[in-house]
């Protein structure tokens, strides 16, 4: 029996799949409990309709993504820091720091999305990355500098 999945069903086949199964399972466990659809001619027409509109927005929503994407990678920031009598500043600079710049200058981007290259220590020009979509990810360059009291 032709079945289209509704849900990622384990060993079977994920989301909007075409699969083949016994009677039986699909009577009795995948129609009842909403994990599929009859593999009918309408029911195909949707599930295809569905796919192209998931496509649509996913470009749409990458597309954003790249937009953005250019603008922080025109992005410079500065982040003061307590520094040192060799240059090394007191703790080190984090993803939320960079995530606190970002706000300022009107980006809202979730620090867990923020990447650092390593424990940044020292007075300097680093790159963190940004990672906006599964394709696009973007470099948004800083500098540290020592906070003047």
């Amino acid at each position: 029996m032709e079945v289209i999945l509704l849900a990622s069903v384990r060993n079977l086949g994920d989301k909007d799949d075409l699969v083949n199964v016994k009677p039986g399972y699909a009577n009795n466990y995948l129609l009842p409990q909403g994990l599929a659809l009859t593999a009918t001619k309408s029911n195909k027409k949707i599930v295809a309709e569905n796919q192209r509109q998931a496509a649509h927005r996913q470009e749409k929503i990458k597309e954003e993504a790249r937009q953005l994407a250019e603008l922080l990678n025109s992005l410079s920031l500065r982040v003061e820091a307590l520094v040192g009598k060799e240059g090394k500043i007191f703790g080190s600079v984090t993803p939320i720091q960079i995530c606190n710049l970002l706000k300022e200058k009107g980006f809202d981007i979730d620090r867990r999305k923020i990447t650092m290259p390593d424990e940044i220590k020292a007075v300097g020009e680093y790159t963190a990355t940004v990672s906006l979509h599964r394709e696009v990810k973007a470099d948004v360059k800083f500098e540290v500098v020592a906070r003047t009291e």
